[in-house]
């Protein structure tokens, strides 16, 4: 397991809000191993994406903070 900053765990957090969103649509009483080749890519793309956009966020609002992305 790796050691995640607080950041990073504010950022997955967030993240999950948006595949929340997802297993609405996809039926939280789905199985994983039932969900289709798309829903799986889309699950994936929504959790990479919300954490990513959570991380600059964090970043932006950081003082002295860099245009680049931390990661």
């Amino acid at each position: 397991m790796v050691d995640l900053t607080e950041h990073e765990k504010a950022a997955i957090r967030a993240a999950m809000k948006r595949v929340a969103e997802i297993m609405e649509e996809i039926g939280w009483q789905t199985r994983l191993i039932d969900l289709s080749e798309h829903q799986v890519l889309t699950l994936i793309e929504v959790a990479v994406g919300g954490f990513q956009d959570a991380m600059a966020d964090i970043a932006a609002a950081q003082p002295n903070h860099s245009p680049e992305v931390p990661f």
